[in-house]
């Protein structure tokens, strides 16, 4: 399975581990660590050096309760950072919903929109459809960072956030989309309780009938602290279980802060020989093709 984006077609025969790069002051774990072009520029090359096959810039907090930015100011975070990460040879992903700032990230060369609102906000699907190479990865989110935690309700949380990507999915595909640019997320602790997050992995198999990729994202999450008790900073070894479980259920990208443990653990699992759970459609996977560059694979 290949996931076509600007610069690269992604290879997904194995999982690939998405490296988080926040450019903020207030993101839940590691928010004011990497606020500066340079230091988030060192931090996503230690990223590289860990193993990572993607870097996913961020400009903006999508912590609960998060207030909202202008595309000035985020554009402002992570103009220089983009253009000195899309020197280092790999994929790079913005992390945005912002049709503007997606715009501009595009046409320096950004290979991914990966947005929290599934390009729910008003002119993000034109700016997708304009620029016909890039990679994007729908996610579902209930409600929006503001209150998205306040009363999370669902009926089948599983059936609702598969029919509403499938819905994302249809939209972009009737404008012209390729349906191997794109990669699904369920949105694990976007307007969700513990418990329907549990209930997503247990079930997150039965994601897999639309043929696309997931791309699943646990590291440190709230749910990781109410099932262990710890607090954001010791939440690796339930983060590494939480991946592990992940692409288990069939996750070909994980999203994770630890790149280097995340890393270690896929490639002990790999050796094990332990098969994943298989997709359950192949009707619609990527045309194999010559690949200009591969990120790295496990």
């Amino acid at each position: 399975m290949l996931w076509h984006t600007t610069r690269f077609r992604i290879d997904l025969s194995s999982p690939t581990v998405m490296g988080i790069v926040n450019v903020t002051p207030d993101s839940f774990s590691d928010g004011g660590s990497h606020a500066d072009a340079k230091s988030a520029l060192a931090h996503c090359e230690q990223l590289l050096k860990e193993g990572a096959g993607i870097l996913d810039i961020g400009g903006e907090s999508s912590r609960p309760g998060a207030p909202t930015l202008s595309a000035e100011d985020e554009w402002a975070r992570v103009e220089e950072v983009l253009k000195g990460a899309l020197t280092l040879g790999v994929p790079i992903s913005l992390d945005t919903c912002k049709p503007r700032v997606m715009r501009q990230a595009l046409d320096l060369g950004v290979d991914i929109i990966n947005d929290i609102r599934a390009l729910q906000v008003p002119g993000a699907e034109l700016a997708i459809v304009e620029h016909g190479q890039c990679g994007v990865c729908l996610m579902h989110m209930q409600g929006d960072p503001a209150t998205m935690q306040s009363r999370p309700q669902y009926s089948d949380v599983l059936g609702e956030v598969r029919t509403f990507l499938h819905e994302r999915v249809q939209a972009l595909v009737v404008q012209g989309v390729s349906r191997d640019r794109l990669c699904l997320d369920p949105g694990i602790g976007f307007g969700k309780t513990p418990q329907h997050n549990l209930d997503l992995l247990r079930r997150q198999n039965e994601l897999l009938d639309s043929g696309l990729p997931l791309l699943v994202g646990w590291s440190r999450k709230s749910t990781l602290g109410h099932v262990t008790g710890k607090p954001v900073g010791d939440r690796l070894a339930a983060s590494l279980a939480a991946a592990l479980a992940s692409v288990h259920q069939g996750a070909k990208v994980v999203r994770v802060h630890d790149v280097a443990a995340t890393v270690d653990a896929l490639k002990l699992w790999a050796a094990s020989e332990i098969p994943p759970i298989s997709w359950t459609s192949a009707s619609h996977s990527a045309p194999q093709s010559n690949t200009p560059l591969t990120p790295h694979s496990l």
